[in-house]
């Protein structure tokens, strides 16, 4: 009951991760009638290209042991040698399919899915060895349809691929009147209709099959809402820890913000909503520098600083709303502002004292032109 309860509950697709996490782990959608057919392509292509040398290896092979027989040594001393020469003759023989039939097997794999080495797949399990779990196995679900469906797959490909033969059974009856030398062009004729009718309907099986076995591999692996959130969670980060950081950045930034507005020279205002503080030392800056900025609470917390600490402010709505959103903490004002800014940072400096060097007033409305 649970387990129906915990399999409705997925209803999310699987994620890029969860796919990835099973491909690691060796579980990919396998469609084994794409194997039989390729396998049983291979055999076809084996007995059409490599038959006929195999025969004639065989028969020299045997040759031997039908013309001379006598001098083959069949004492025990030389049998072993004998026994050893003819398994490596037989080997030597059927190495070319052999190598074939393993090169398709592999293929096979990798057509359908890439190559995917998965050494955790081969990692030896307990639960591989458990009679219970090799019971549930074997009488599960997928293992009935399975059943059903290799069922279904012989009578269908039985029946489609006796049809091409259906012409020729006139003359099956008259096969054993035929001679030695046309009889293997007749069976030939037969074995080659039905092989091509047998590969022809398991292909059109195999593509359903493989579309089946994703669409099961695929829904194996669907997951809940709460998995997705979790695993999000896991990649991207806890969205509220991450809101938590970003909050705790700002706050550091604006407080080192606020700690250079009693270094600055003046500050720039709308004159409410927003306030500029800038610095400028002509003899380490090229040109003015915005130390701090802020909007609304933020721009009285600075005009309250630069109160305390005795710094000018200017009232000049454009400026400030041009510098606040055109110039970042730390960055120089853009030369189309020099004029500007060098009248506001001059009439300041008179007003306690000081004198702006003549060619550093000079230098901002020059570029600024």
């Amino acid at each position: 009951m649970s387990e129906d309860a915990d399999k409705s509950s997925k209803t999310e697709e699987p994620t890029a991760k969860k796919l990835a996490d099973a491909r690691e782990q060796g579980t990919v959608a396998v469609s084994r009638e794409v194997n039989t057919w390729m396998l049983l392509m291979a055999g076809g292509i084996a007995l059409v290209m490599f038959l006929p040398d195999i025969a004639k290896d065989f028969r020299f092979m045997l040759l031997k042991f039908i013309e001379q027989p006598h001098t083959i040594p069949f004492d025990a001393e030389n049998m072993h040698v004998v026994m050893s020469k003819i398994l490596m003759d037989f080997l030597r023989i059927l190495s070319i399919p052999f190598i074939l039939f393993v090169v398709v097997a592999i293929g096979a794999g990798i057509l359908q899915n890439g190559v995917n080495f998965s050494p955790k797949a081969l990692a030896p399990k307990l639960s591989k060895f458990s009679p219970k779990t090799g019971a549930k196995r074997i009488f599960s679900g997928r293992q009935v349809i399975e059943f059903v469906k290799g069922i279904l797959k012989i009578a269908i490909v039985g029946t489609v691929a006796a049809i091409p033969l259906i012409p020729t059974f006139k003359r099956i009856d008259t096969l054993p009147t035929y001679d030695v030398v046309t009889l293997p062009g007749q069976l030939h004729e037969l074995v080659f209709i039905l092989f091509t009718g047998v590969l022809a309907v398991l292909a059109v099986i195999d593509i359903i099959d493989l579309l089946y076995q994703r669409w099961e591999h695929s829904r194996s692996l669907r997951m809940t809402k709460q998995e997705v959130k979790d695993e999000h969670k896991s990649t991207e980060g806890d969205p509220t820890a991450k809101q938590r950081l970003r909050k705790v950045r700002v706050e550091r930034a604006q407080r080192r913000m606020m700690q250079a507005v009693p270094d600055a020279d003046v500050v720039v205002t709308n004159p409410t909503h927003f306030a500029v503080a800038m610095k400028y030392n002509p003899e380490e800056m090229s040109a003015p520098v915005v130390v701090a900025k802020g909007q609304d609470l933020i721009a009285f917390k600075i005009r309250e600083i630069a109160e305390e600490n005795d710094i000018t402010i200017v009232e000049n709505k454009p400026l400030a709303q041009a510098l606040y959103f055109g110039v970042d903490i730390d960055e120089e004002v853009p030369e189309e502002h020099y004029k500007a800014v060098a009248e506001i940072i001059s009439y300041v400096w008179n007003l306690k004292g000081r004198v702006m060097p003549a060619e550093e007033m000079a230098q901002p409305a020059a570029a600024a032109e």
